[in-house]
Protein backbone atom coordinates (compact mmCIF):
# COMPACT_ATOMS: atom_id res chain seq x y z
CA UNK A 1 0.00 0.00 0.00
CA UNK A 2 2.53 2.94 1.08
CA UNK A 3 4.95 1.43 -1.61
CA UNK A 4 7.37 -0.57 1.44
CA UNK A 5 8.13 -4.34 0.64
CA UNK A 6 6.19 -6.83 2.83
CA UNK A 7 8.57 -9.29 4.58
CA UNK A 8 8.78 -12.90 3.22
CA UNK A 9 6.67 -15.27 4.96
CA UNK A 10 8.56 -17.60 7.40
CA UNK A 11 7.05 -21.30 6.35
CA UNK A 12 7.92 -24.36 8.27
CA UNK A 13 8.41 -27.48 6.41
CA UNK A 14 8.43 -31.14 7.79
CA UNK A 15 11.52 -33.12 8.19
CA UNK A 16 13.17 -34.64 5.23
CA UNK A 17 11.23 -37.92 3.42
CA UNK A 18 12.53 -40.91 5.31
CA UNK A 19 13.45 -40.09 7.97
CA UNK A 20 12.21 -41.75 10.72
CA UNK A 21 10.22 -40.82 14.31
CA UNK A 22 12.25 -40.57 17.74
CA UNK A 23 9.65 -43.37 18.38
CA UNK A 24 10.77 -45.89 15.96
CA UNK A 25 13.96 -46.32 18.26
CA UNK A 26 12.02 -46.12 21.48
CA UNK A 27 9.80 -48.98 20.23
CA UNK A 28 12.56 -51.11 19.38
CA UNK A 29 14.29 -50.33 22.90
CA UNK A 30 10.88 -51.36 24.43
CA UNK A 31 10.75 -54.51 22.45
CA UNK A 32 14.24 -55.37 23.10
CA UNK A 33 13.21 -54.66 27.16
CA UNK A 34 10.18 -56.43 26.83
CA UNK A 35 12.53 -59.78 25.30
CA UNK A 36 14.39 -59.46 27.91
CA UNK A 37 12.08 -58.96 30.62
CA UNK A 38 9.74 -62.37 29.40
CA UNK A 39 12.68 -64.57 28.39
CA UNK A 40 13.04 -67.82 30.30
CA UNK A 41 15.03 -67.25 34.02
CA UNK A 42 18.10 -69.68 34.73
CA UNK A 43 17.76 -71.40 37.58
CA UNK A 44 19.71 -69.87 40.83
CA UNK A 45 20.98 -67.38 38.88
CA UNK A 46 19.35 -64.17 38.33
CA UNK A 47 20.15 -64.34 34.50
CA UNK A 48 17.77 -65.21 31.35
CA UNK A 49 18.11 -66.82 28.48
CA UNK A 50 16.88 -64.94 25.22
CA UNK A 51 17.01 -65.27 21.33
CA UNK A 52 20.50 -64.55 19.90
CA UNK A 53 18.95 -64.08 16.48
CA UNK A 54 16.49 -62.08 17.63
CA UNK A 55 18.02 -59.58 19.71
CA UNK A 56 20.72 -59.19 16.82
CA UNK A 57 18.36 -58.55 14.67
CA UNK A 58 16.20 -55.87 16.66
CA UNK A 59 20.21 -53.88 17.52
CA UNK A 60 20.90 -54.21 14.00
CA UNK A 61 17.23 -52.30 13.49
CA UNK A 62 18.28 -50.19 16.33
CA UNK A 63 22.10 -49.28 14.82
CA UNK A 64 20.22 -48.74 11.39
CA UNK A 65 17.97 -45.85 12.69
CA UNK A 66 20.66 -44.06 14.47
CA UNK A 67 21.94 -42.57 11.50
CA UNK A 68 18.44 -41.41 10.46
CA UNK A 69 18.00 -39.77 13.79
CA UNK A 70 21.46 -37.83 13.36
CA UNK A 71 20.20 -36.77 9.73
CA UNK A 72 16.90 -35.70 11.85
CA UNK A 73 19.15 -32.88 14.13
CA UNK A 74 21.40 -31.80 11.21
CA UNK A 75 18.03 -30.85 9.59
CA UNK A 76 16.72 -29.25 12.64
CA UNK A 77 20.16 -27.09 12.95
CA UNK A 78 20.26 -26.34 9.33
CA UNK A 79 16.40 -25.31 10.16
CA UNK A 80 17.14 -22.91 12.39
CA UNK A 81 20.36 -21.56 10.75
CA UNK A 82 17.78 -21.13 7.80
CA UNK A 83 15.23 -19.15 9.89
CA UNK A 84 18.01 -16.83 11.81
CA UNK A 85 19.49 -15.95 8.64
CA UNK A 86 16.63 -15.41 7.26
CA UNK A 87 15.07 -13.08 10.16
CA UNK A 88 18.52 -11.39 10.47
CA UNK A 89 17.89 -10.38 6.19
CA UNK A 90 14.53 -9.27 7.68
CA UNK A 91 15.99 -6.85 10.33
CA UNK A 92 18.69 -5.60 8.00
CA UNK A 93 15.97 -4.69 5.65
CA UNK A 94 13.73 -3.58 8.21
CA UNK A 95 16.67 -1.20 9.61
CA UNK A 96 17.66 -0.35 6.40
CA UNK A 97 14.28 1.20 5.34
CA UNK A 98 14.27 2.55 8.90
CA UNK A 99 18.03 4.45 8.35
CA UNK A 100 16.18 5.83 4.67
CA UNK A 101 13.34 6.92 6.40
CA UNK A 102 15.19 8.62 8.70
CA UNK A 103 17.67 9.88 6.60
CA UNK A 104 13.82 11.49 4.52
CA UNK A 105 13.35 13.12 7.15
CA UNK A 106 16.51 14.63 8.32
CA UNK A 107 15.98 16.79 5.19
CA UNK A 108 13.23 18.37 6.75
CA UNK A 109 15.13 20.62 8.97
CA UNK A 110 11.61 21.39 11.51
CA UNK A 111 10.75 17.67 12.15
CA UNK A 112 14.77 16.89 12.89
CA UNK A 113 14.40 15.84 16.27
CA UNK A 114 10.77 14.08 15.53
CA UNK A 115 12.35 12.08 12.37
CA UNK A 116 15.60 11.30 14.22
CA UNK A 117 13.28 9.64 17.47
CA UNK A 118 11.15 7.71 15.14
CA UNK A 119 14.08 6.39 13.02
CA UNK A 120 15.26 4.92 16.51
CA UNK A 121 12.26 3.52 17.55
CA UNK A 122 12.27 1.66 14.68
CA UNK A 123 15.52 0.43 14.76
CA UNK A 124 15.05 -0.59 18.12
CA UNK A 125 12.13 -2.49 17.71
CA UNK A 126 13.62 -4.11 14.77
CA UNK A 127 16.77 -4.92 16.71
CA UNK A 128 14.66 -6.49 19.58
CA UNK A 129 12.21 -8.66 17.51
CA UNK A 130 15.09 -9.76 15.52
CA UNK A 131 16.84 -10.49 19.02
CA UNK A 132 14.04 -12.40 20.06
CA UNK A 133 13.11 -14.45 17.27
CA UNK A 134 16.60 -15.75 17.29
CA UNK A 135 16.96 -16.36 20.67
CA UNK A 136 13.59 -18.64 20.24
CA UNK A 137 15.04 -20.25 17.35
CA UNK A 138 17.84 -21.37 19.30
CA UNK A 139 15.66 -22.29 22.16
CA UNK A 140 13.38 -24.89 19.99
CA UNK A 141 16.77 -26.60 18.74
CA UNK A 142 18.64 -26.46 21.67
CA UNK A 143 15.26 -27.97 23.59
CA UNK A 144 14.95 -30.23 20.37
CA UNK A 145 18.62 -31.49 20.23
CA UNK A 146 18.56 -31.52 23.98
CA UNK A 147 15.55 -34.14 23.97
CA UNK A 148 17.80 -35.90 21.25
CA UNK A 149 20.97 -36.29 23.12
CA UNK A 150 19.02 -37.97 26.06
CA UNK A 151 17.27 -40.26 23.94
CA UNK A 152 20.59 -41.55 22.35
CA UNK A 153 22.27 -41.71 25.95
CA UNK A 154 19.34 -44.06 26.82
CA UNK A 155 19.48 -45.97 24.23
CA UNK A 156 22.85 -46.65 24.54
CA UNK A 157 23.40 -47.33 28.25
CA UNK A 158 20.38 -49.89 27.49
CA UNK A 159 22.44 -51.39 24.69
CA UNK A 160 25.39 -52.02 26.94
CA UNK A 161 23.42 -53.65 29.71
CA UNK A 162 21.91 -55.86 27.08
CA UNK A 163 25.61 -56.74 26.14
CA UNK A 164 26.81 -56.61 29.41
CA UNK A 165 23.75 -59.43 30.47
CA UNK A 166 24.46 -61.43 27.22
CA UNK A 167 27.75 -61.53 27.92
CA UNK A 168 27.23 -62.73 31.68
CA UNK A 169 25.31 -65.47 30.31
CA UNK A 170 27.55 -67.05 28.30
CA UNK A 171 29.09 -70.72 29.33
CA UNK A 172 32.83 -70.48 28.91
CA UNK A 173 33.55 -73.41 25.94
CA UNK A 174 35.87 -76.17 27.38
Amino acid sequence: MNGEPVPEQVVAEGPPPGVRNIGDMQDLVTEMMLAVSEAKSIPASGKVIVDRDQMLHTLDMLYERLPEEMRAARWMVRERDTFVARTNEQVREMVSRARQKAEEMVSETNIIAEATEEANILVRRAEDLGRQIRLEAEDYAEDRLGRLENLLVRVLEQVRDMRSELHQTRVPSR
